[in-house]
């Protein structure tokens, strides 16, 4: 697949993602010769990744030493309060209420019927990614649930048009937990990378520190392993 480079996202679409990291210095060192990632100041403590001068991600602190250390994506919308309220009239709960990054837009953080949580962006001056699904970028998001059709119906009826819209190219799949994963691990979002060569980025995982949680298998989307980095992100490298 080509580079795709956008400027605007339709509500539902995948258009941003970022770690919460113990030790953002430390996730700077492993991305960065993973995924060949510049880094720069963003907002507040944060920092953007960049690949060929784009924004890719953002690495963040945790702010909680009990926050998870975990990769999130972001769904596009236009109006992240009008969102919430869908969510929370859908079944879902709200983690986050939105709020303002400065003037890069308003960001908030929800959970489906399950308990998997996803981001919500609201862009202002930040449209999300410019790059994405070169390798070193984003390319699919894959939510591991108890229930593939409720899955369907939740996300569904909030994201119609980009999931099952006749126009849609959706980067966001929703499979059983127990496909991939054992059956008592809950149902989370898992942010995938695309990668040239499988066995050499996890290979340059092993070297950095990480391990490999899920080792490679065909998915309908591609070859897929999954992987942590050397603080405990779990993410998964993609090639196709």
């Amino acid at each position: 697949m080509a580079e795709n480079r956008a400027s605007v996202y339709g509500e539902g679409v995948p258009c941003w993602v970022d770690a919460q990291l113990p030790d953002v210095a430390a996730g700077e060192r492993f991305y960065g010769e993973l995924f060949g990632w510049t880094f720069e100041e963003a907002y507040g403590t944060s920092v953007w990744a960049r690949l060929d001068g784009e924004p890719v991600a953002a690495l963040a602190p945790k702010t909680d030493g009990r926050m998870p250390t975990v990769w999130t994506v972001y769904f596009a919308t236009p109006d992240a309060e009008a969102l919430c309220r869908r969510i929370i009239a859908a079944g879902g709960q709200i983690v986050a209420l939105p709020a303002p990054v400065d003037d890069l837009g308003t960001t908030a953080l929800a959970a489906d019927r399950e308990g998997a949580v996803f981001g919500l962006w609201q862009p202002g001056e930040h449209p999300g990614f410019v790059l994405r699904h070169a390798p070193g970028t984003f390319i699919w998001a894959e939510l591991y649930t108890r229930d593939t059709e409720a899955a369907n119906a939740f996300y569904g009826g909030l994201f119609h048009d980009a999931l099952f819209g006749t126009e849609a190219e959706p980067d966001f799949g929703r499979a059983p937990v127990s496909a991939v994963f054992p059956a008592e691990m809950p149902p989370h979002f898992l942010v995938h990378f695309r990668v040239d060569d499988l066995a050499d980025a996890l290979g340059t995982v092993q070297r950095l520190g990480g391990r490999v949680q899920v080792a490679p298998f065909e998915a309908s989307y591609g070859s897929v392993a999954v992987v942590t980095d050397n603080q405990g992100a779990s993410f998964a490298l993609l090639h196709r």
